[in-house]
């Protein structure tokens, strides 16, 4: 009779904490600086979308927004809650923490068990994915369904798990950013690399096939929406360069020490594995095939698509970024396992008369290589921390519409009357209304819930006319190309705010112009009428207006 092993539960740690520990760390991480005082224009978005009735947000989807449609019916009950910014960036974190879990759970799944430690260490330590961790947008939460459905692929190509699971996050996922959907030639790659049999590439048709067509709806109404992106650049070289940079390290040591060690994980030969390989016929991706088009396919693949229609952001291909960890982790262990010798991953010991196979206990050796390659993730932790730091800062967004509600607070008295120019400048009043109570918004016709737009519907140029010119004081709240010469809007209302606010105001004496973030507040007074007179009289007769600089950023 054998005796009982005395480590039973030593296999199990070695698997939980490698994947354990960069939860706790990527949440810790997270949770640092995360109320910045303020949130840019895309979080801001958020907020006033999330706090609507969900009839109110399924409207808007009709005709905006389309994209997000997910994520903001999910905000709706955290934001119900507690609208604050923490509550506001909280999902993204939990998320960011899920995403690099899985990524060790591959790690330790697809190589061993420090293989799986380093990496999540490494995705955690990654300032990008502390951007996205503490953003209040659906990115971080995309980044850990395709992680996820990653390692459901990884389990079911074995044969012997059903294909749902995968199918069901896969749809989810897409559900939430529908460029996600490029994640599927990444799976695609790996399951022919891996030669897998037909009956698993059957199953995995069939579960992408399930997401695609019910991706399909979504599509179709994201198109007819597909001015939100128009302000997006055709992508060049150094895009993928930034990119590049961002998965890796920015140049310097990071950089050139991640970089080589991920084209190691590249070279001929399979990784050693954590435990025996399992019997039978089955097939299973190698590291390698599962990281590099994770890592690769979706950019390459978006920079593609966008040089002949420009639809490509890091921030879109945000899920990628969880195949690089796993390569530079990887080439690390082949690097190690050369020059220390591999050792044993399952031992022979003699118990009577009889043989047996059990797992090997964690040896010293071991430990202090798990160890050492954990210390060399907290030293390219330090040499980025400057990022870390910044990125918690109001710095790294381009604007704080906290700040520009704080200033309209200061400034602005209750009954005054408020131009925004254009109307996307009311994205302030809308997610930090408390610096506009009392205050005129002299061109708004329907409030944005009750019309099912971003930022209401306004009055008609006619009306609006009227209202300005029965005003001798007026506040401008403009955006900072709105006040340049060259800018003339193609949208009739706003032609009228242009125009009045230039030919019938001048700005007040003693000036009272302020600037925050890039929004300039200005006090307008009603010229006098011999000026007027003249003004109109030299004005130039409208002819055909030229295209605005840059149209709305949504």
């Amino acid at each position: 009779m054998l005796p009982p092993r005395p480590h039973a539960l030593t296999p199990r740690l070695a698997v939980a904490v490698p994947v354990a520990l960069p939860v706790v760390v990527m949440l810790a991480l997270g949770l640092w600086g995360l109320d910045r005082g303020g949130t840019w224009r895309d979080e801001a978005v958020t907020v006033q979308v999330a706090r609507r009735s969900v009839p109110q947000i399924w409207r808007l989807l009709h005709g905006v927004d389309a994209v997000h449609g997910l994520y903001y019916l999910l905000m709706h009950p955290v934001l119900a809650l507690r609208a604050d910014e923490v509550a506001l960036r909280l999902p993204s974190v939990c998320a960011a923490a899920a995403t690099a879990g899985l990524i060790a759970a591959l790690g330790v799944r697809l190589a061993r068990p420090r293989v799986g430690l380093w990496a999540g260490l490494l995705y955690a330590a990654t300032p990008l994915a502390g951007h996205y961790a503490q953003e209040g947008r659906s990115y971080a939460l995309v980044a850990a369904g395709v992680t996820g459905a990653t390692l459901l692929l990884v389990r079911a190509s074995g044969g012997r798990r059903s294909w749902w699971p995968y199918g069901a996050v896969v749809t989810l996922t897409c559900l939430l950013h529908e460029l996600a959907v490029l994640a599927l030639l990444a799976h695609a790659v790996t399951l022919a690399h891996a030669r897998v049999p037909w009956r698993v590439r059957r199953g995995w048709a069939g579960a992408a096939g399930a997401a695609v067509t019910a991706l399909i709806p979504l599509a179709l109404v994201s198109r007819a929406q597909a001015g939100q992106i128009a302000w997006l650049p055709r992508p060049g070289t150094g895009s993928a360069e930034r990119l590049l940079h961002a998965f890796l390290g920015q140049p310097g040591p990071v950089f050139w020490t991640c970089l080589p060690l991920a084209c190691v994980a590249l070279l001929p030969g399979r990784l050693p594995r954590a435990g025996a390989t399992p019997p039978g016929p089955r097939r299973v991706p190698s590291l390698a095939s599962v990281a590099l088009p994770l890592a690769a396919l979706p950019p390459l693949t978006l920079l593609a698509v966008s040089q002949v229609r420009p639809m490509y952001d890091d921030r879109y291909v945000l899920y990628a970024l969880a195949g690089a960890p796993l390569l530079v982790a990887a080439g690390a262990d082949r690097l190690l396992t050369a020059a220390t010798g591999a050792l044993p991953n399952r031992a022979r010991t003699r118990t009577g008369t009889r043989t047996r196979t059990g797992p090997r206990t964690r040896t010293p050796a071991r430990a202090t290589a798990a160890l050492a390659g954990t210390l060399a993730v907290a030293l390219a932790f330090t040499q980025q921390l400057p990022l870390h730091r910044r990125d918690r800062t109001l710095l790294t967004r381009p604007d704080s519409l906290a700040a520009v509600s704080a200033l309209a607070a200061r400034e602005l008295r209750p009954g005054d009357a408020l131009v925004f120019l254009p109307s996307i400048g009311r994205r302030a009043a809308l997610s930090h209304p408390e610096g506009f109570r009392g205050v005129w918004d002299i061109a708004l016709r329907v409030p944005a819930p009750a019309s099912g737009t971003l930022y209401g519907r306004e009055a008609g140029a006619r009306e609006l006319r009227r209202r300005l010119l029965a005003l001798d004081r007026l506040w401008v709240l403009a955006e900072p190309y709105a006040l340049r010469s060259p800018w003339f809007p193609r949208n009739p209302t706003e032609r009228v705010k242009l125009t009045v606010v230039s030919e019938e105001f001048v700005p007040y004496e003693p000036r009272r112009e302020f600037v925050r973030d890039g929004v300039t507040l200005r006090l307008y007074t009603r010229r006098p009428a011999p000026a007027r007179a003249v003004i109109r009289s030299e004005a130039p007769r409208p002819g055909r207006p030229p295209a605005s600089p840059r149209p709305a950023p949504w």
